[in-house]
């Protein structure tokens, strides 16, 4: 709405005051209606849980018409009001008032932005540590499995800027979260006299797909060529153990897939004794092509092969060099998949037992989360690996679910096991913690700094945490709640309420289930509310998911990702996956952020209505 200009100055600041005045006892009826939620959160979290509140109530109002008027008399806009809800309004009646010569009437004691977002620093720096010394945003690091036993590699981790290292419960076991936790608590990180925090994530309840039956024990192996088809680099593969040793000065060398041998260990240790640099062996592979390959380098246990044109390796394939004969180990079977198109139809069984590959429809996979079988109804949308492939139930049943394929992309998709499973208009009748995590608790509560919280949606699944915790007296483990459904981010404040009753709290924004769930397009307005959120409530976000995930992986980041590692600098801490190329990511980010820190603070809105939360 536009101003009318016929309308005297003093009678439109009159109205403002007015109009603002409404709000404020808004936020303020809000407060009064949530009263019981308030008074259960713990003292400190008192007026952050009431600036909530106050948040949310304001959310629900649309106010950018106000906003443009307010500026059209000169008055600070409610655009950076987050950390602050009633503080700001008193400011902004204020300068009202004084352009009427009235006096000021403020509320000494309603909570300010500038207040609020010292709370907020307080909170960050008790949640995940003190600020680094160049940077206002940590950096939280996912362990892969090898630094359990490279202490080295978490030395350069913690070198490059990793301020927390976050350990996934759902992989390995405790004896190697025990030796990752030992190498963690042995680092310092540059500027820092404390190790990297540790993280460790509860994985929730598993919904993926079922195995399928592996194909032959069959392995390709191929040199590089141009475009022209030449040969510019030979393929690489050893037979037996790899040696580092021998493996010197070869590029390429100790990163060649390993063939297991097959035989008497004495008999195959004097065959590679009789070997050396230079010599020629030959074999016939799966598909009977006669191949030739030249041995690059001798170990102690095993020889490097290289050759020049694509190998089919197989269980059994003899290697014939001199009068010596090795022979190929067992060779896991070939990863199977199955290619869906539109509208073919998959089946989802309760039952866990592989299945074959096939290649026409229907295409049968398992699911394993048994609970999906009940919940879910005709009509409801399913999505399948981070939504490659999209579907739709069109018959339920106990022990079976039909789905017609609505999104595969033009030449189909891969059906693959181990993939995840979301089904977001599915309400999934079971809790966050499974009997699983329950059997983790006493470990983390033991050795963790934090705890995420997987699959949480509700009040109720943030509750079963924290008495789990209290039960283990682990009230120095604090929680961080994951958002990676839309039942989550539409709960996010009865929730952080909630999480308030404990001592410390923070919101991962886990963005790649969320955005399969609540769709691509609506993501970034998704992270957005949320970040806009955990302000009101002084809870720190951890923005996480494929965050310079190329460059972690391949030591090559996009234009894209490079975009998005900046706009994650208004979180708190931003999670990077496991990778190759985990310290060029690191030090990237940290340089990224470092940069960014200097220009933005978080951002100022125009406020539209939102739907998305009532309390």
């Amino acid at each position: 709405m536009t101003t009318d200009h016929t309308i005297p100055a003093a009678q439109r600041v009159e109205s403002l005051i007015s109009e603002v005045a409404e709000v404020r006892a808004a936020v303020l009826a809000a407060e009064a209606r949530s009263a019981e939620l308030i008074a259960r959160v713990r003292d400190r979290h008192r007026e952050s849980a009431r600036n909530l509140v106050h948040y949310v109530a304001l959310r629900a109002l649309d106010i950018r018409g106000l906003q443009d008027r307010l500026a059209e008399v000169g008055v600070s806009s409610l655009g950076r009001m987050e950390a602050g809800v009633l503080g700001h309004l008193d400011v902004v009646l204020t300068a009202l008032r004084a352009q009427l010569g009235q006096a000021p009437d403020p509320d000494p004691q309603a909570l300010t932005p500038v207040a609020g977002r010292e709370i907020l620093a307080r909170d960050t720096a008790r949640l995940l540590g003190p600020e680094p010394a160049d940077r206002r945003t940590r950096i939280m690091v996912t362990m892969p499995t090898e630094s359990a036993h490279d202490g080295d590699l978490v030395a350069a981790m913690a070198a490059a800027g990793m301020d927390l290292a976050r350990i996934n419960c759902a992989h390995d076991d405790e004896d190697t979260w025990t030796a990752m936790i030992a190498a963690i608590r042995a680092q310092r990180g540059p500027g820092r006299t404390s190790p990297p925090l540790i993280a460790m994530d509860l994985a929730g309840p598993k919904l993926r797909t079922g195995p399928l039956l592996p194909g032959p024990p069959v392995l390709k192996i191929r040199p590089e060529r141009d475009v022209s088809g030449r040969v510019v680099e030979r393929s690489l593969v050893w037979l037996g153990r790899v040696d580092d040793q021998a493996a010197r000065g070869i590029e390429g060398a100790l990163d060649a897939e390993a063939l297991p041998l097959a035989g008497d260990a004495g008999a195959i240790t004097e065959a590679l004794s009789r070997l050396d640099e230079g010599d020629e062996v030959r074999l016939t592979d799966a598909r009977d092509s006669h191949r030739r390959l030249r041995i690059e380098a001798r170990g102690s246990a095993g020889i490097l092969l290289s050759a020049d044109k694509t190998i089919y390796w197989m269980t059994g394939t003899e290697v014939h060099a001199l009068d010596a004969v090795l022979t190929v180990g067992p060779l896991p079977g070939v990863e199977q998949s199955m290619r869906v198109h539109l509208d073919d139809t998959i089946v989802l069984t309760r039952s866990m037992e592989p299945r074959p590959a096939v290649t026409d429809p229907p295409f049968v996979i398992g699911c394993s989360l048994p609970e999906v079988f009940d919940d879910a109804a005709i009509g409801d949308e399913v999505w399948i690996d981070d939504g490659r492939i999209g579907a739709v139930v069109t018959a339920g049943g106990t022990d079976a679910l039909e789905l017609r394929v609505t999104s595969a992309g033009p030449r189909g998709a891969k059906l693959k096991a181990e993939k995840g499973i979301n089904l977001p208009d599915t309400t999934i009748g079971i809790p966050a913690l499974t009997d699983a995590d329950r059997s983790h608790i006493p470990f983390v509560a033991a050795h963790a700094d934090m705890v995420n919280l997987s699959f949480v949606r509700s009040a109720a699944d943030v509750a079963q945490l924290i008495d789990a915790l209290a039960a283990e007296q682990a009230e120095d483990v604090d929680i961080t709640l994951k958002i990676e459904t839309v039942a989550a981010f539409e709960e996010l404040p009865r929730m952080l309420l909630e999480a308030m009753r404990w001592q410390d709290v923070g919101v991962m924004i886990a963005r790649g289930d969320l955005a399969v769930e609540a769709g691509f397009e609506r993501m970034a307005e998704l992270q957005e509310e949320i970040l806009w959120l955990c302000e009101a409530a002084h809870v720190p976000v951890i923005w996480a998911t494929q965050v310079l995930e190329s460059l972690a992986k391949s030591g090559l980041p996009s234009r894209a990702e490079i975009t998005d590692a900046a706009m994650a600098q208004r979180a708190e801490c931003v999670m990077l996956n496991k990778g190759p190329y985990i310290e060029e990511a690191i030090e990237a980010l940290s340089d990224i952020l470092s940069r960014m820190g200097e220009h933005t603070s978080k951002k100022r809105d125009m406020l539209r209505q939102l739907e998305s939360w009532s309390l």
